[in-house]
């Protein structure tokens, strides 16, 4: 059953190509001055392995931030169909200042814990956490974050009576 998408983060094209540009540039300067001034063989091992992983976090980024992230009424997913959350397992969404939370983006607690993921630049899960954002534009990321807030308070288990 194909469901309608309430709203789409898409990374942005600026963001993305400055990220993956600046990890390329150390990368290739870590590899550099372990080439032109070789140190002992213990930091030169430590230098490559630090260029050699900058270049890998900079293709890993160049992939995740080739898709998108969409919410639609039963779960926030990525472009390509990956499960990030389901709606009704979302207790609540954090935009504030001292979040622990992406650039541009929000945290996510969920009731449940899954797999620990990462999609550098676009969205990661630690556990009941998950951070959603990073190279997106923080318009298209607010906008999700409230609708996905309405959603939220549909699916909401618990009804509070207020004494009249």
């Amino acid at each position: 059953m194909q469901q309608d998408v309430l709203a789409t983060i898409q990374p942005s094209p600026a963001r993305r190509w400055l990220g993956v540009g600046m990890l390329s540039i150390v990368g290739g300067l870590v590899l550099f001055v372990a080439v032109t001034r070789p140190p002992e063989p213990m930091w030169l091992i430590f230098l490559i392995a630090v260029g050699g992983g900058t270049f890998w976090l900079a293709y890993r980024m160049w992939q995740a931030t080739s898709d998108s992230i969409e919410l639609t009424e039963t779960e926030l997913r990525t472009g390509t169909g990956r499960l990030i959350a389901k709606v009704e397992d979302i207790e609540a969404v954090d935009r504030g200042v001292f979040a622990f939370k992406p650039s541009n983006g929000f945290l996510l607690k969920t009731r449940n814990s899954a797999e620990n993921s990462w999609d550098p630049g676009l969205w990661w899960r630690l556990g009941r956490r998950v951070g959603v954002g990073g190279m997106t534009t923080a318009a298209e990321t607010k906008f999700l974050s409230e609708v996905l807030t309405a959603l939220i308070t549909q699916y909401s288990p618990v009804q509070k009576d207020y004494p009249r």
